[in-house]
Parts: C-alpha cells; sequence; structure tokens
C-alpha cells in the first residue's frame, strides 16, 4: 500500500459532496434551509433545465458579511453551533457547515450578499476545479442570493447519473413542496425554464396554512383530511391525516416535520401505520402532513448526512404519543364531521346541528339492544308507516356492550325475509340525522337514505360488519387477555440478544398473555398463550413481538392477530348481501354507524358509504342548464 497522506482540499470536499450533493434537489435543500436560517420572509428559488444548468434561490434575510464570504466557502464552517452543547439542543436547520463546501467543489458558484448591518453588497465567486475564491463589490438588497451552474461539470462521471430534465426538476419540485409545508410563514416563488410553478405568499392563519396545503398537493386531501391538534408529556402533534378512504398507492403524499425539519424516521412511520392498521385498504398508504414539536434536547438530528433521520431520546414515549393521538382522531370521526364541510348554512362550530329521536328498543332491530329483542320467525311485517317523532336534539346513543352473541347470530335466527316498508320522512332538514333516513332497499346489499344533503348510499354488510367488529373489541378488552398453559410448552432457538430482550419484556409479554421462560442463553420457552390465539404460529408470532420490542419498545402483534380473529368472525357474524331489511332496521343500522368508531371503512379498509348531494344529481340529469 502507499505511504498515508492527507487528501487535498478540492479532492475532500467532493468526496463530502458524494453525500451531500446527488442531483439539483439536493442543492435546493441545503441552500434554502441556509435562507431559512437566516431568517428570511420570501425565497425565490430559479431552475434552468431541472437545475442541473442553472439554481438560483435569492432571499430576504439577514446576509452575510464581507469578511465571512470566503469561509462560508470551506468546510465545517458555520454560524449555527459552537460548543458541544449547541449540537445537543440543535434549533437551526443546518449546523454540519459542509453544504457551501461541497456544492461549489463540483459546481461554478457565486454567493453574493449583503448583511443588514454593512453599506455595501459583496459577492465570491469559486469553481470546483480550482476552489480559488475572488470577493469583489457587488449591487444586492439585503439578504442572499447563490448562483450555482453547470453541476458536476468537473466530475463527468457523476453527471451520467442524473436523469432527464422532468425528472430531476421532479425532485426538485419535492423539495420545495416539503420546505413550503415547514414554513407558512415564508413566501416561495419557484420558476422553471422561465415559467413560473409555485408562487406562494406567508400563510398565518389556519384557513391560509390549508389554502397552502391544498396548492402544494390536493384540494382532495384537504377535503378528506382529520385536522390533528393535540398536546401531552411535553410533545406536541399538529396538522392533518387523511381519512382511509383517501388513501395512496404509493406513500407520496407522506410529510413529517420534527421541529420544523422534515424526517422519514422508520420509528414514526411505525406508529402512523400501526394507527391505520384497522381501516386501511390492503396494498393502501395513508397521506399526512404532520407537525412533532419537542424539546431540542429529547431529538438528535446529527446521526445523518442529509439529516433526513433523527433520533429520539425516548422513541417510546414518541410512538406511543404519535400512535394514540392518531388512532383516537381517525377513530373519533363520525358522519356529521365528514358531511360538516358540505352543508350549507347549518355548521355551529363545524358540527352539525340535527335533531331527531333516537329508534330503540323493537324498532331499533337487531341493530341495538340485543336482549331487548324477541325474534319470532313468523312474526308478521311491521307497520308499513313507522311513526318518526322528531323530538328533542337527535344524539347518537353510546353502543351497547352487551350480548355480542346475539348481535352476531341475530339475523341467522331469522328463516323468513321482512319486506322493505316505505318511510315517512320529517318535514324539515332539520329534524334528521347526519345520515338521514332510511327510504329503500336496492338489490339487497344498498340501503338508500335521504338526509339534509341528498341521498345516502349505505353497503349495509360492511358497515355492520364494522358496527360488530367494534363490539366485540370493546367486549374483548372488558374481558381482558384470557389466557391457557399450553400442554406441550413450545421451544425457541433465538438468538443472545433475543434472549435477553425476552427477559427485558418479560413484564409486557405476561401483559398480552404470554408467558415466556429463559431456559439456556439461546433458548426459550412459551408456556402460555392467549386463548383467542391457540391456532396461532406460536414461535413465528413470538419472534416478531422481539424483534418490535427491540426495535421500537412497544408490539402490536398480539393485538394485531387478536383483531385479525375478531374481524374475521364480525365478517361472518354480519348481515350478508340479499337480506331484506325493515326500513325501522335500516334506520337502526343508521343509527349505529352515526355512533361507531372508525364506521366510514368497514374492516378491510372499503368505505362503507357515500353522499351524493342535491347538487350532483342535479348534474347527472343537466338540471339548471
Amino acid at each position: 500500500m502507499a505511504r498515508i497522506h492527507l487528501l487535498s482540499p478540492r479532492l475532500a470536499n467532493q468526496i463530502a459532496a458524494g453525500e451531500v450533493v446527488e442531483r439539483p434537489a439536493n442543492i435546493v435543500k441545503e441552500l434554502v434551509e441556509n435562507s431559512l436560517d437566516a431568517g428570511a420572509t420570501r425565497i425565490e428559488i430559479d431552475a434552468e433545465q431541472g437545475g442541473i444548468k442553472l439554481l438560483r434561490i435569492r432571499d430576504d434575510g439577514s446576509g452575510i458579511d464581507k469578511d465571512d464570504l470566503a469561509l462560508a466557502l470551506s468546510r465545517h464552517a458555520t454560524s449555527k453551533i459552537t460548543t458541544l452543547d449547541d449540537l445537543e439542543a440543535v434549533a437551526s436547520l443546518g449546523f454540519r457547515g459542509e453544504a457551501l463546501a461541497s456544492i461549489s467543489s463540483v459546481t461554478r458558484l457565486t454567493l453574493t450578499s449583503h448583511h443588514q448591518e454593512a453599506a455595501e453588497a459583496w459577492a465570491v465567486s469559486v469553481e470546483g476545479r480550482d476552489m480559488a475564491a475572488s470577493v469583489s463589490p457587488a449591487a444586492h438588497p439585503v439578504g442572499t442570493t447563490v448562483e450555482v451552474r453547470d453541476l458536476f461539470f468537473n466530475t463527468p462521471a457523476r453527471r451520467k447519473f442524473l436523469r432527464t430534465e422532468k425528472t430531476e426538476f421532479s425532485h426538485l419540485e419535492e423539495y420545495v413542496k416539503r420546505l413550503a409545508l415547514s414554513r407558512y410563514d415564508v413566501g416561495f416563488t419557484l420558476r422553471h425554464n422561465g415559467r413560473t410553478v409555485h408562487q406562494l405568499r406567508p400563510a398565518e392563519r389556519g384557513i391560509e396554512k390549508e389554502k397552502r396545503v391544498a396548492s402544494l398537493l390536493s384540494a382532495d386531501f384537504i377535503d378528506s383530511a382529520v385536522h390533528i391538534d393535540a398536546d401531552a408529556v411535553g410533545l406536541k402533534l399538529q396538522g392533518w391525516v387523511g381519512l382511509p378512504t383517501f388513501s395512496r398507492s404509493q406513500a407520496d403524499m407522506q410529510y413529517f416535520f420534527v421541529n420544523g425539519r422534515v424526517v422519514r424516521d422508520k420509528l414514526v412511520v411505525h406508529a402512523i401505520k400501526q394507527a391505520y392498521r384497522d381501516v386501511l385498504y390492503h396494498g393502501r398508504h395513508p397521506a399526512f402532513v404532520l407537525y412533532l414539536e419537542l424539546d431540542p434536547k429529547l431529538v438528535d438530528v446529527n446521526v445523518h448526512p442529509t439529516k433526513h433521520e433523527v433520533r429520539f431520546r425516548d422513541g417510546r414515549l414518541v410512538h406511543d404519543f404519535l400512535f394514540r393521538t392518531l388512532h383516537h382522531a381517525l377513530g373519533s370521526v363520525r358522519p356529521e364531521d365528514r358531511l360538516a364541510g358540505t352543508t350549507p348554512g347549518s355548521l355551529t362550530d363545524g358540527v352539525l346541528q340535527q335533531t331527531a329521536a333516537p329508534l330503540s328498543g323493537v324498532q331499533a332491530g337487531e341493530f341495538q339492544e340485543q336482549t331487548r329483542l324477541n325474534w319470532q320467525p313468523s312474526a308478521p311485517a311491521l307497520s308499513a308507516t313507522p311513526a318518526f317523532s322528531p323530538a328533542a336534539a337527535y344524539s347518537p346513543q353510546p353502543l351497547s356492550r352487551d350480548a355480542v352473541a346475539e348481535q352476531m347470530s341475530a339475523y341467522q335466527s331469522m328463516s323468513q325475509p321482512l319486506a322493505v316498508a316505505p318511510a315517512v320522512m320529517p318535514q324539515g332538514d332539520g329534524d334528521m340525522p347526519p345520515l338521514g333516513f332510511a327510504i329503500a332497499q336496492l338489490h339487497g346489499i344498498y340501503i338508500l337514505a335521504q338526509n339534509a344533503l341528498g341521498l345516502v348510499v349505505v353497503d349495509m354488510h360492511a358497515a355492520h360488519e364494522r358496527i360488530t367488529y367494534e363490539r366485540l373489541k370493546i367486549a374483548s378488552d372488558e374481558q381482558g387477555v384470557q389466557s391457557q398453559p399450553l400442554l406441550v410448552p413450545v421451544s425457541l432457538a433465538v438468538s443472545e440478544r433475543e434472549a435477553d430482550a425476552a427477559e427485558q419484556f418479560a413484564d409486557e409479554f405476561r401483559l398480552l398473555g404470554v408467558e415466556l421462560a429463559r431456559v439456556g442463553p439461546e433458548s426459550l420457552l412459551v408456556r402460555q398463550i392467549p386463548v383467542l390465539l391457540q391456532q396461532a404460529e406460536v414461535p413465528q408470532l413470538v419472534t416478531d413481538m422481539l424483534s418490535d420490542l427491540m426495535e421500537h419498545g412497544t408490539s402490536d402483534r398480539m393485538l394485531a392477530r387478536r383483531n385479525e380473529l375478531l374481524a374475521t368472525m364480525a365478517c361472518h357474524g354480519s348481515v350478508r348481501a340479499n337480506r331484506r331489511l325493515t326500513v325501522p332496521e335500516m334506520n337502526a343500522l343508521l343509527r349505529d354507524m352515526e355512533a361507531t368508531e372508525r364506521s366510514g371503512q368497514c374492516n378491510h379498509g372499503r368505505p362503507t358509504w357515500t353522499q351524493l348531494t342535491m347538487g350532483e344529481l342535479d348534474k347527472l340529469f343537466l338540471r339548471g342548464r
């Protein structure tokens, strides 16, 4: 081998550039983050040929002093941190002091800046080949402009890895979206080849922030999103999460910010995925824009060269907070919440004000208080004109937690179909609950109901499946985990690290109904498992749980497996297609949907109901033209 020697500054910077600069989008990220750290309120980004030929980032920040211009292009030069204590509580986006040096080593770079306390502006230029910086006077308002030309002009091998102009610009635009979503108080302008692509004004109010999100992502996302605002245990979470019905085929609409920094973190992804577990269709991905705020000392941002990943001091606390907040938010969505944005003139603080008497007793059919029912196979059909008596304010009743078995078998006890009877609708829309009142059943599959907005179509099997499933979960939670000893304990061969984790998390396993014993350095014995999971593949389940606990400090494998079984039971115990329902039974189902968590989706993530407004119906028949 050759003798050890120091790398030349140019070569060292080019090696560092390989970590920081992969494509024009990376340059935009680093330079715009510098602008934000400088207190900019307006940032303009110009790109030519996808950013390969030219990138120009201009801001109105505090600017750089003349004496610091050349130094700013050196490696490990920064104004963001000074001591180790600063590093442990970083509040700025940039702090490594490598970006400008790396960028200037593979481009032709000109940095022009006017410091807010200086009388004039100065510019420094450098070309990657010789890294010789030259400083000269310039004309420029307070702020900074960085102009980057001819990316990888001196490293042609790396230039070959760049994609087409369209692809490179799409990556660049995505980074601008992330940065614009991170700072609503800053105005952003993006131009490509002279054409304005985005022009975003500063957004201070909630409605202005929603407009920015809608313009960067889609109006459909905001229309189908739940607003989050939660604060607990020193953590604060705000933003929007899309309803399960607004899902994506790819994880391309997921933005998560930690103290203003966009990150892709495995712990965060796991917590959000777990929150959507019960309601998302197989193979689909949720959409969200979320902002987590916490003490900077509780998160380490210095774990990745491009700062895309972070490490939480207490990952388990963060995971539990994210999961519980989102799980509760998604479970709290009711039909009136989804209809609130489209109901003309009937909103009070975003909640529909409705009046109607809830059905109860025999009128409620199989869907409420099963112990009150007296099913008779030969019972005559109910009155063709059921008497609805809108009285005081309508409010969904709490779900009954009794008689889950009767809930599942009620339809099976019926041997004769009941005729569908017409309903008498209340005179005023104000008397209607959110999903309205049933008027007919279509092909034994769909319930048609009239509400204040128009027509509601309900998939009765999907809706009843969700109601049954939620009741089964409630019953299971109330009874606790019922465990049973294994007649023949199951022996598991594991790694020493996994065996150590089994001992460390013994209490967590015990709470989930699993009893483990370590019988050797790399051997475990499973002595007890939950009754519901007696048919499960025990070795795989335990090793998967160990993997989760070691990585995230928590595991939902047992709960997920239990819920899978309950979902199967709910599916088989729910009303089937072609089952004729009476109008009171259909209305009882609608009322239960309004009171049940996650009733907008079945257990498989499919929607259970949809709304057709009068305006949409009028369009179908060209009314008003």
